[in-house]
């Protein structure tokens, strides 16, 4: 890789550490404030409610984009983005006004001025808001069917269906948070990326990353273009979907908060134990497996390696912290 995409993968990396930190900071504060959105956390059929969300909404997003209501699906993610904004200001900040003030404001810029260092500071505390709710919501049991299944069906949606290459075709004119943009030179500007001429040419915004620039496109839906263009090392920007960091950091979060470790005894971070930990370690080794696959030029689905490290990690984590298998597993109230 060139010296700038490691610039622009280290970046991608921050980003994730902000969201995985953010959501570990904010569990305690959200589960005070009966933030906690079930009534039974470990019930694993959470899990299938809200799988059926997320093919739901993909749905309506593919509906309306064919009917161009592309403007409702961008009012809908706008809005989106300042409520969960609220939730993380509103955690951190006791003057409710100003919590609210905040929260409109990330709304306002993601509407007047969406530039890429906007889409992600608002995807960064969208981030970390939605895996921490979701973090305290889902116990284990659930947030690994969860990460399984949502797994499967990311590897399913980019490698088979490939419908995700379709939403993708839809969202990324829109400039919203649904995607992180990861610019690789200073020069770069969102705001002067004309994706409409390479519609067919951009890889799925929810769930890999996908190597981009603002001329010359390398086709992601078509696994033998080894054209002299798609080098990606050479992309003034690429695009890692906002659920690639989300995803794993539920599995960290709900580590944090369900399983029976420890704390570490981080002060800054006091739900921070050795399960946890290592579910952040176990992201950022499927993290670079991912970029190194995709520096290649080749298009990914993220889930698998992203959930897979965080699983892998959580258990490992687990044993080593003494907690039974079957405790880890969350299985323990059903034997």
């Amino acid at each position: 890789m060139t010296r700038r995409a490691y610039w622009g993968v280290a970046l991608a990396a921050l980003i994730f550490l902000v969201v995985q930190v953010g959501a570990l900071a904010l569990v305690p504060t959200f589960y005070e404030q009966g933030y906690q959105t079930v009534e039974d956390p470990t019930d694993p059929t959470n899990s299938l409610l809200y799988i059926g969300a997320i093919i739901g909404m993909t749905a309506f997003m593919l509906a309306a984009f064919k009917y161009d209501l592309d403007k409702v699906v961008r009012l809908i993610i706008v809005f989106t983005s300042g409520v969960l904004s609220w939730y993380v200001f509103a955690a951190v900040i006791p003057i409710e006004l100003v919590a609210v003030g905040l929260s409109a404001a990330v709304a306002l810029a993601l509407l007047v001025y969406p530039e890429w260092y906007v889409i992600d500071a608002a995807g960064a505390l969208m981030g970390a808001g939605a895996a921490g709710l979701f973090g305290i919501s889902f116990g284990l049991l659930p947030a690994l069917v969860l990460l399984s299944v949502l797994a499967i069906y990311d590897a399913i949606s980019v490698y088979k269906t490939k419908h995700m290459l379709d939403l993708a075709e839809g969202v990324m004119d829109l400039r919203i948070p649904v995607v992180l943009v990861i610019p690789t030179t200073l020069s770069y500007s969102l705001l002067d990326d004309d994706f409409a001429s390479d519609a067919n040419d951009i890889g799925d915004e929810e769930s890999e990353p996908s190597p981009d620039g603002d001329s010359d496109h390398a086709d992601p839906a078509d696994p033998d273009d080894d054209s002299d263009h798609a080098d990606p090392a050479d992309r003034d920007a690429f695009f890692i979907g906002l659920g690639d960091a989300v995803m794993p950091t539920v599995m960290v979060a709900s580590a944090a908060f369900f399983s029976e470790a420890s704390s570490l005894g981080v002060a800054v971070l006091p739900a921070l134990n050795l399960p946890a930990l290592l579910a952040m370690v176990g992201t950022f080794l499927g993290f670079a497996g991912l970029m190194w696959a995709v520096m290649k030029g080749r298009a990914h689905a993220g889930l698998p390696l992203l959930n897979g490290g965080a699983i892998g990690g959580y258990l490992v984590g687990s044993v080593l912290a003494g907690v039974p298998l079957v405790s880890a597993l969350g299985l323990a109230p059903y034997l």
